[in-house]
C-alpha cells in the first residue's frame, strides 16, 4: 500500500500550481511548464514503482502464547527477520487490543545492513481479564526519493492471556507463603483421630470398644485394636457461582502505593466474579502448600466447568487456564442442578467452599434445598461478600440527616436477614461467612486453615 508523503505534496505545491498559473498567464510558457509539470509526475510514478518491494522478505515472529496478569505491566517479544541483506529504516506498530494499554504506539528502528534478525520488546498492560488475540504487525518504510510511504501488514497470530492479578493478594498472605524456618504453611503431623486406617495393635486399656478389630481379635484369640491416622491428602474444591448475581459492581482494592490520583488504569468498581476468581487461585496455593487436592467448579444455570481435585504445578495452570475466561452469564443459578452434580461426581468426602451471593431471598432459599442432598456427605462452606450496608444499626452513630436513618435501617434489614439465614444453614451442619471484600482472599484462606486446624473434614 503507497501512502502520499509530506515531500510529495510539498514538491507538487512547488511546481505543478506555480508553472500552471506562469503557463496561463505567460504566453509561450505553456510547453516549458507542462514538461517541468510530466517530469515531475514521472518521477513521482518512478518513486511509487522502485518503493513497491520496499517491504519485501520481512517476517516478525511472535510468541504462540502469551501470559499475563491483569493491570500488571508485561512486555511482548518480537523478532524481526530480514531475508534480503540490504539496510531498511522502518516504523514498526502493532495495532493492540481495546482492552490493552500501551504506552509506545509505534517503533522505529534500522534493520541490520547485512540482513539477520532484530529483536524488538513491547511493554503492554491489560486492563481486563480474558482472551485477546493480536493478529497483524504494521510495518512503514519510505520509498527511495521519499515521495511514497510503503505500508504493509505481517501475520503474527499472538494469544494474549490475561489472568488474574494475584499480587495484591499475597502480599497480604506473605507470611503464609514464605517458606523459611517455622514461618508460612507446612504439611505437618495433627494429633487426633482420624478416619484412614493405618495399623494393627495390641489391645491396651483405655482403648475404646468401636476401635476392636473383633474379626482379627477373634482369630488370635486376644483383643486386637485398630489404629487411623489423619488424612494427610484431602479434597477442596472452590465453587464459584458465575451467573447474573457475580455480575454486580464491588470497589476494587487499592493496591499499594496508589493514591486517588495515582493515574491507574484500573477501573474503580468490577464485578464481584473477578474478587472470586482471584480468592479461589490463592486458595489453590495455600491447599498445595497443605499438600492437599485441589479442585474447581463454575456454575450458573448449569455447571459450566468443573477440574477435579488434583495437585502440582501443572494441575494449578489448568486452573488458571479454566478460569481466565470465565464470564457471568445473564442467568438465576440452579443449585438444585448444582447438588445434583456434587452427589454424581463427588463420591469422596471433600470440603466445599461457596463463592455466591445470598441476597436475594428467592436464591438463598434454592441453595438451602441444595445443600441438604449435600451437607450429609461433604463439609460446606458458603461464603459471601459483605454488601456494603448490611450492617448492624447502631455500628457507625455518624448519622447526619433522615435519609441516612432510613438507608441503615435498610443495611440493618438486609444484615438481620442474612444472620437468620447463617442459622438456617448451621442447623444443616453447614458454615455461613460474611466475608470483606478487600479481605476476601486472607479470611477465606482463614477459614480453609481453621477447618484443617480442627480436623474437621
Amino acid at each position: 500500500m503507497l501512502v502520499p508523503q509530506k515531500r510529495l505534496l510539498t514538491w507538487f505545491a512547488i511546481v505543478a500550481l506555480p508553472f500552471s498559473v506562469l503557463g496561463i498567464l505567460v504566453p509561450g510558457a505553456g510547453i516549458v511548464a507542462a514538461m517541468l509539470i510530466t517530469a515531475m509526475l514521472l518521477a513521482f510514478l518512478l518513486d511509487a514503482i522502485r518503493g513497491l518491494g520496499r517491504l519485501d522478505g520481512l517476517r516478525v515472529e511472535v510468541p504462540e502464547i502469551v501470559r499475563v496478569s491483569r493491570d500488571r505491566t508485561a512486555r511482548l517479544d518480537l523478532i524481526l527477520r530480514d531475508d534480503q541483506p540490504r539496510r531498511r529504516h522502518l516504523r514498526v506498530g502493532l495495532p493492540w487490543p481495546e482492552s490493552i494499554d500501551s504506552p509506545m504506539p509505534e517503533q522505529r528502528l534500522v534493520t541490520p545492513p547485512d540482513g539477520g534478525e532484530l529483536r524488538m520488546s513491547w511493554p503492554f498492560r491489560a486492563r481486563e481479564r480474558g482472551a485477546f488475540q493480536l493478529d497483524r504487525t504494521c510495518l512503514e518504510t519510505s520509498s527511495p526519493l521519499g515521495f511514497w510511504a510503503v505500508r504493509s501488514t505481517l501475520p503474527t497470530p499472538a494469544h494474549i492471556r490475561v489472568y488474574p492479578n494475584l499480587l495484591h493478594e499475597r502480599r497480604q498472605l506473605a507470611g503464609l507463603f514464605l517458606n523459611r524456618g517455622t514461618l508460612g504453611i507446612h504439611t505437618q503431623r495433627q494429633v487426633g483421630k482420624g478416619r484412614e486406617f493405618e495399623k494393627l495393635r495390641e489391645y491396651i486399656p483405655g482403648d475404646g470398644f468401636e476401635d476392636i478389630h473383633w474379626k482379627a481379635t477373634a482369630k488370635r484369640g486376644h483383643p486386637v485394636t485398630k489404629v487411623f491416622q489423619i488424612e494427610r491428602t484431602q479434597e477442596v474444591y472452590v465453587i464459584i457461582d458465575a451467573s447474573r448475581l457475580s455480575a454486580r459492581p464491588v470497589p476494587v482494592p487499592r493496591r499499594e502505593g496508589e493514591t486517588e490520583d495515582s493515574g491507574e488504569a484500573v477501573p474503580r468498581h468490577e464485578p464481584i466474579l473477578e474478587r472470586y476468581l482471584t480468592a479461589a487461585l490463592v486458595l489453590g496455593l495455600a491447599a498445595e502448600r497443605q499438600g492437599d487436592l485441589f479442585g474447581l467448579m463454575t456454575f450458573s444455570d448449569t455447571v459450566d466447568t468443573f477440574l477435579r481435585a488434583k495437585n502440582g504445578r501443572h494441575h494449578y495452570n489448568a486452573c488458571r487456564d479454566a478460569l481466565y475466561t470465565v464470564r457471568s452469564r445473564p442467568v438465576s443459578p440452579d443449585f438444585d442442578e448444582l447438588a445434583t452434580f456434587i452427589r454424581l461426581r463427588l463420591r469422596r468426602r471433600a470440603l466445599l467452599l461457596f463463592l455466591t451471593a445470598l441476597d436475594d431471598p428467592i436464591q438463598a432459599e434454592g441453595l438451602v434445598k441444595g445443600l441438604d442432598l449435600v451437607s450429609r456427605q461433604h463439609l460446606v462452606l458458603v461464603n459471601m461478600i459483605q454488601p456494603e450496608r448490611a450492617r448492624p444499626l447502631f455500628t457507625r452513630p455518624d448519622v447526619t440527616h433522615a435519609r441516612e436513618l432510613y438507608d441503615r435501617l435498610g443495611g440493618h434489614l438486609q444484615w438481620h436477614t442474612l444472620r437468620e439465614l447463617e442459622k438456617v444453614l448451621q442447623r444443616r451442619g453447614v458454615a455461613f461467612h460474611l466475608l470483606e471484600n478487600e479481605k476476601l482472599s486472607a479470611q477465606l484462606v482463614t477459614h480453609y486453615l481453621g477447618v484443617k486446624r480442627r480436623q474437621l473434614l
